[in-house]
């Protein structure tokens, strides 16, 4: 729908800005369409995780570990629908292991 296509649009541009709060936002975006229409995000997991991911090792430590925390939030919502982009996940999230940052490491 028209209105699926704008929430998407407005999500990938803010996962996407050069300013580290409009990623924060985005990251909030995500897990709060994630509650409100867990099957839009299902539908378009793999476009909406290509933009997402990058979060999960974002250079801005603050936005990496929302990132984190979020994915942790989002996993039971989204549960079999996380299968196509499972594997760069894991990627994603194996990284944050050798983090020095305490936040990140716990998250």
């Amino acid at each position: 729908s028209v209105e699926e296509t704008e929430q998407l649009t407005e999500l990938y541009k803010l996962l996407t800005s050069k300013e580290f709060r409009a990623r924060m936002e985005g990251v909030m975006l995500l897990l709060n369409h994630c509650k409100s229409s867990p099957q839009v995000i299902s539908n378009n997991i793999v476009q909406i995780f290509d933009v997402f991911i990058p979060r999960l090792q974002d250079c801005n430590k603050k936005v990496n570990q929302k990132a984190l925390e979020t994915l942790a939030l989002m996993i039971p919502m989204l549960k079999g629908a996380l299968h196509p982009v499972l594997f760069s996940l894991v990627s994603a999230v194996t990284e944050n292991l050798n983090s020095k940052h305490l936040g990140i490491y716990a998250a």
